[in-house]
């Protein structure tokens, strides 16, 4: 009678919990202790345990394991597995502590396969200590053991660790198998270790897995990602067998070294041979084309996420919002983000960034507003992506408000990134002294960032003295770049100092330094039409030349006055006009407005700084032809309409 009372309550709590639970159960439960010993023994427990868990009663199953301690019953190794696996199953750290304690209450000694299961249990749970702890103490250990505890450092994040444990596994003189090599090669990955990862390559083919799917898919992943991508194509190119995994790899390390070209090229070709792609697929695929501003086929490609109903993936919605305004449609990047069922920090991130690439600094301090009244906060990139809004917004008081409040209030200790943007911020505010005196007493030691927003922000106020100085740290750190001669230059051409500008360029000669130049394309019909200063190698190229002369009487009549101050050429005014004239993004809008049709965006993408007296050009070119023209340089988005533009002239 005593021991039935012990179940009492247990039987109580299954009652109310599931009308549904097995009849069986509380038959055995409701018999004497005698009884239910003997009947239990004859059946055993395990089905019981199992009709448990399949009604998704995990912590009853456990309790109902503990309830069985007065009978002296000894739970076999089959149910001990079955609810280990539900734990891991839905990572369930609580209960499979529970039976673990069980396990050691009872006497039971696991075995291998069960010790392994409970290291499993608790790395899939995040609790490496635990983990960790039972692989030490194990008598036996197996190749499963091993490659358990290697895979669940890496799964964390702890790539060291796990590689530290796969040199013990080597000296033990475990040979490691497919899923060992596997996760060796996923923490290469993670932590950036190409040169361990090329031994365990080398390991890999000696021990016949290079042709396996899984580990195929991981050595190209480890390529990839430590840069490597060519010879991650060649471990593509030689795998037997592929899958949307292995595919995806490849297509997400051309899009994160930005060889986007190839990437969408490799994606086609993949479709072509019948690849499935899946929601992993689609976001490299964005990335890969907001990296080449294909609108039209992020559209096209949106699309097809709608169809297979994948668009409520929030990594799917966060590519869309980023591929969107990386393309210059930063309405269509809003309205997916409005449209978001559920955000996280980088959806908050990507969006607040789009901002400020298209010069939206009020909208990127409202966002961020929004942002602190939900629960989701706040990393070191949304404040990096906020200081670049608030820069190119021109909003010095919000950006030092929110650079305080990174420490202050949120505990984030400000990386050099986050300095070099409040460097940019008073750059281009004209306050030069201040950014020169800031950088002099900022706890890390400026680099060509730092110096580089310095230097961009010399040359539009057109101050030689501490452009000089930027210029000077810029050749230390970075003498190869010519876009640090080149800015020097322009800073003493705009200044008249042509003898200075003369010696610049002979320093550049002298050391091998060439400049780069400028292009404007634009893609119509599919197909990209570049432009280079006075280009006339278009097969338009008459057509082309008729509309810019037109367009320039026309802007001339409507008040546009060209500032030569922009021709960097010690020659007559007439003539620096001219060169003015035919600027590449000039060129290239000229071809839009002869190729599209009337009233829709003419889209120009330039590799280097829009100059300003095109962006006054534009502008005028906007109110005349009636047609909004969105450039994008390579620092942000111009959106001109109606004579205006986005930047509000700061920029």
């Amino acid at each position: 009678m005593m021991i039935m009372r012990s179940f009492a309550n247990f039987l109580q709590q299954m009652k109310k919990g599931s009308s549904t639970f097995t009849v069986g159960v509380f038959s055995r439960l409701s018999k004497s202790a005698d009884d239910s010993k003997k009947e239990w023994q004859r059946y055993g427990i395990g089905e019981d345990v199992r009709k448990l868990c399949e009604i998704g009663q995990l912590k009853e199953a456990v309790d109902f394991l503990h309830s069985l301690d007065h009978l002296s019953f000894q739970v076999d190794f089959d149910t001990y597995a079955y609810i280990l696996q539900e734990s891991v199953n839905k990572k369930d750290l609580v209960q499979g502590q529970r039976l673990h304690a069980h396990i050691i209450k009872t006497g039971f000694l696991p075995d291998v396969y069960l010790k392994t299961k409970l290291i499993i249990m608790y790395a899939k749970c995040g609790n490496l200590v635990d983990a960790r702890n039972m692989f030490d103490n194990m008598s036996e250990r197996n190749v499963v053991s091993w490659t358990a505890i290697i895979a669940g450092y890496t799964q964390h994040g702890q790539g060291e660790d796990a590689l530290g444990l796969y040199c013990l596994m080597q000296r033990a003189g475990v040979k490691p198998n497919e899923f060992t090599f596997a996760s060796v090669l996923t923490a290469c990955a993670g932590i950036g270790a190409r040169e361990c990862g090329r031994q365990v390559h080398a390991c890999v083919a000696k021990a016949g897995f290079d042709s396996h799917l899984f580990v195929g898919s991981a050595l190209l992943d480890m390529h990839a990602k430590c840069g490597f991508v060519e010879d991650a194509r060649q471990v593509f190119d030689k795998m037997y067998q592929r899958d949307v995994v292995s595919c995806t790899a490849i297509i997400a390390g051309y899009a994160q070294q930005g060889k986007h070209e190839d990437a969408l090229r490799l994606f086609s070709q993949l479709q072509g041979e019948g690849m499935e792609p899946n929601e992993a697929t689609f976001a490299s695929v964005l990335s890969a084309l907001a990296g080449v501003t294909a609108l039209e086929h992020g559209k096209q490609v949106h699309v097809c996420i709608i169809r297979r109903q994948s668009h409520t993936y929030i990594t799917l919605a966060n590519a869309l919002v980023d591929m969107y305004s990386k393309c210059g449609s930063i309405e269509a990047a809003r309205t997916v983000f409005d449209n978001m069922s559920e955000r996280n920090v980088i959806s908050w991130n990507a969006m607040i960034a789009g901002y400020g690439r298209h010069g939206h600094g009020r909208n990127c301090v409202q966002l961020f507003e929004w942002m602190q009244q939900t629960c989701v906060k706040p990393d070191s990139i949304t404040f990096l992506a906020l200081l670049s809004g608030c820069s190119h917004g021109g909003l010095v008081t919000e950006g030092w408000k929110y650079f305080d409040a990174m420490t202050s209030e949120y505990c984030i200790m400000p990386r050099v990134e986050h300095f070099a943007c409040m460097v940019d911020l008073l750059g281009r505010a004209g306050c030069l002294d201040d950014a020169l005196s800031y950088i002099r007493n900022m706890p890390y030691i400026p680099d060509g960032a730092i110096w580089g927003a310095l230097l961009g922000a010399c040359r539009v106020h057109v101050n030689v003295e501490i452009g000089k100085c930027a210029a000077g740290h810029l050749f230390e750190l970075e003498p190869e770049n010519a876009g640090n001669y080149v800015v020097l230059s322009n800073i003493y051409a705009a200044a008249g100092m042509w003898d200075e500008v003369v010696n610049v360029r002979k320093i550049m000669k002298d050391k091998g330094v060439k400049k780069e130049p400028g292009f404007s394309w634009i893609k119509v019909r599919r197909v990209v039409h570049t432009f280079s200063v006075g280009d006339k190698s278009h097969p338009k190229t008459e057509e082309i030349y008729v509309m810019l002369e037109r367009l320039t009487e026309q802007i001339k009549k409507a008040g546009y006055v060209p500032d030569i101050n922009f021709a960097l050429h010690d020659v007559e005014e007439e003539q620096k006009e001219h060169i003015l004239s035919l600027h590449s993004e000039k060129l290239a809008i000229a071809f839009g407005l002869i190729s599209t049709p009337q009233g829709t965006p003419i889209r120009i993408v330039k590799n280097l700084r829009v100059c300003g007296d095109c962006h006054a050009a534009i502008k005028f070119i906007s109110k005349t032809v009636g047609r909004e023209i969105v450039v994008r340089d390579c620092h942000r988005f111009h959106h001109f309409t109606d004579g205006f533009c986005s930047c509000g002239d700061y920029w």
